[in-house]
């Protein structure tokens, strides 16, 4: 992919389903409230969190590109 990304957790909707971090364990984690947040908010561009950012079943994981703030995931309609 090449890219670096800057992941974010609507924690709004963010339901704790943990399903992102079944899916990319290195790149999200639970904290004490059962919500969700990123390990690192900007990271190089990785397949396992664009899995778990479409695996979100409330879509509460974002990425966008780093650089220009493009989204990726969820993609504009």
């Amino acid at each position: 992919m090449g890219d670096r990304w800057r992941v974010g957790v609507d924690r709004s909707v963010c339901i704790g389903s943990a399903q992102c971090v079944h899916l990319a364990p290195d790149a999200f984690r639970l904290d004490s409230a059962m919500q969700s947040h990123p390990v690192e908010p900007e990271t190089d561009a990785n397949e396992k969190i664009l899995e778990a950012a479409e695996g979100c079943p409330v879509e509460a994981v974002m990425i966008s590109l780093l650089a220009g703030g493009e989204p990726v995931f969820p993609p504009e309609e």
